[in-house]
C-alpha cells in the first residue's frame, strides 16, 4: 500500500508540514516534498487538504501560513535563513557589474550579502536606501556610495519616504540590483510594506535594467505591493532549488535567469 493511502501515515506528514511551515512562514513545495520524504505531488495534496482547513495558504510552487501575503518578518528573523544560497547569488550576480558603473541597490539580506562581494571591486557607483548596503561598503575605498534621504524604516534598515524618492528623482544609473520578500510570473517583484515598494520602484526607474535577487524560497511567492512588473525584470538571480516550473514561466516573461550553485553542492 503506497504512503498516501494511509491514513494515519498522510495525518503525521500533513502535521509534519503544518510545523515547517510554521517555522519558516513561506516554503516551496520542492522543500516540503525533500523534508517529509514524499513526491511534490503527493505534498501537493496535503497541502489542498490543510489550505481546506484554514491552516495554509496555497500559492504557486509553495505554501505560507495564512495571512503571510501582508506579513513583514523583521530583518534579524530574515538575516539568518538561506545564507549559503545569498552567498552564492551575490556572487553570481556580481558579475553583472563591470568597472565605470553606477548602480542602484534596494534594501533586504540578499542585497546586503551582493555589497559584501562588491566591496571587492573599484570604479563603482553605488546609490542606496540601505543603511546595511551603505554598512557593507564603508571600508571599500573604490566604491563611491551616495545614500538617499529619508525615514528609517526599522524592518528592512532603509529609509523610505518623499525624501527618498525624491533624491533618485533625475538619477540615471546603469543597472538597478533589487531584492523583496516575493517574485512572480504574475505579479513580478514584490514586498509587503507600500512605503518599501515606492522606494524600490524609484530606484528601478532610475536603471537602465532591474536585477532581482531572490533565494528559492520567494519565487513564486506574492507579496502585497508589486514593486517591479514581471516584464520589467531584466535578469533574476536565484539558486538551485528554485521552482523549475516558475522559473520557466518567469523566463517566458523576458527575465534572464541565473541560476548560482551554492558552495557545498559544487563537485556532486
Amino acid at each position: 500500500m503506497v504512503e498516501e493511502s494511509r491514513p494515519a501515515f498522510a495525518a503525521e506528514r500533513r502535521e509534519r508540514i503544518l510545523e515547517l511551515v510554521r517555522a519558516h512562514g513561506t516554503m516551496s513545495l520542492r522543500d516540503l516534498a525533500v523534508k517529509v520524504g514524499a513526491s511534490e505531488v503527493t505534498v501537493r495534496r496535503d497541502v489542498r487538504a490543510l489550505e481546506a482547513e484554514g491552516l495554509v495558504d496555497r500559492r504557486r510552487g509553495g505554501v505560507a501560513l495564512p495571512g503571510r501575503i501582508g506579513h513583514e518578518q523583521s530583518y534579524a528573523g530574515r538575516s539568518g535563513r538561506c545564507a549559503a544560497e545569498k552567498s552564492a547569488i551575490a556572487a553570481a550576480a556580481l558579475r553583472l557589474v563591470k568597472p565605470g558603473d553606477a548602480i542602484t541597490v534596494g534594501p533586504g539580506t540578499t542585497t546586503e550579502a551582493f555589497a559584501r562581494e562588491l566591496a571587492s571591486r573599484s570604479d563603482i557607483t553605488v546609490v542606496t536606501n540601505s543603511l546595511r548596503v551603505a554598512d557593507a561598503l564603508l571600508g571599500a575605498s573604490g566604491i563611491e556610495v551616495v545614500v538617499t534621504g529619508g525615514t528609517l524604516h526599522a524592518p528592512v534598515r532603509a529609509l523610505v519616504g518623499a525624501a527618498a524618492e525624491q533624491s533618485l528623482a533625475g538619477l540615471r544609473v546603469n543597472r538597478a540590483f533589487l531584492s523583496g520578500n516575493g517574485v512572480s510570473a504574475e505579479r513580478g517583484l514584490s514586498t509587503p510594506n507600500p512605503a518599501v515598494a515606492a522606494v524600490d520602484r524609484a530606484l528601478a526607474d532610475c536603471a537602465e535594467e532591474t536585477v532581482v535577487l531572490a533565494d528559492h524560497t520567494k519565487i513564486g511567492a506574492d507579496t502585497m505591493v508589486s514593486t517591479v512588473a514581471p516584464e520589467s525584470i531584466a535578469h533574476l538571480v536565484t539558486d538551485t532549488s528554485a521552482d523549475p516550473e516558475v522559473l520557466m514561466t518567469l523566463e517566458e516573461t523576458g527575465a534572464l535567469v541565473h541560476v548560482a550553485v551554492v558552495e557545498q553542492e559544487r563537485g556532486q
